[in-house]
């Protein structure tokens, strides 16, 4: 749970990235942009990303005593569009070295409704999703958190593109020295050594049972 200070100087500095990148929002408004993403930032790290617990939280405690309701709320992060490019800053003035890596699906249609999708057009969209053990037909998204689940950067591909493939797409968005954790979907010794090559990033990817690169009992833990 983030404290008093923390939540203080984090709002601080988004209102200064703000004010910096000259962000204009309704002078009526009574819980301005930096209030909302405050908000999000403190539901990522302490709640689990639950938004309804943040809000009042952040409304209990005094922080934010003209909280908008979770309809409202959603409405206005939605419509933030700075909300990433403060996360990018986020990991350069927290000085993260420790990032997360997984993806999700986002299906368009049902499978059953393939042959009549007018928005998607192609084998290359049809994925699996071993988690869930089924098939959609949609695009998958690579999100790119920090350690406390606060998102950095994210990247879409055709649902049929593997992990490992775009795993190469979100390598510039870290810092140099960086740690990156993934699942063994992202397995892709090419990469590993071409990350720690260039930018002494380390993919600490979790290996396969068959796996070339044998993990030590401390990096297992």
């Amino acid at each position: 749970m983030l404290c008093k200070d923390k939540i203080i100087s984090i709002f601080c500095l988004i209102d200064d990235i703000l004010q910096g990148i000259n962000h204009v929002e309704d002078v009526r408004r009574q819980v301005c942009d930096s209030k909302i993403i405050l908000t999000a930032i403190v539901s990522s790290t302490s709640f689990y990303g639950n938004h309804s617990s943040a809000i009042k939280f952040m409304k209990q405690y005094g922080f934010i005593p003209n909280m908008l309701d979770k309809s409202r709320f959603n409405r206005r992060l939605h419509k933030i569009s700075k909300l990433l490019i403060v996360s990018s800053y986020y990991k350069d003035f927290c000085c993260e070295m420790h990032y997360i890596i997984d993806s999700f699906p986002v299906a368009v249609c049902n499978n059953m409704r393939i042959a009549n999708c007018k928005i998607l057009k192609d084998k290359k969209w049809r994925g699996y999703t071993s988690s869930m053990r089924n098939y959609f037909y949609g695009v998958k998204v690579q999100l790119l958190t920090t350690k406390d689940g606060i998102p950095i950067a994210f990247h879409f591909t055709p649902g049929k593109t593997g992990d490992a493939k775009a795993l190469g797409k979100m390598i510039d968005k870290l810092p140099a020295e960086a740690s990156l954790y993934g699942d063994s979907a992202y397995t892709d010794y090419g990469l590993e050594d071409i990350a720690l090559e260039r930018k002494c990033i380390l993919l600490k990817i979790q290996r396969k049972s068959n796996t070339k690169r044998i993990d030590t009992l401390e990096q297992k833990k």
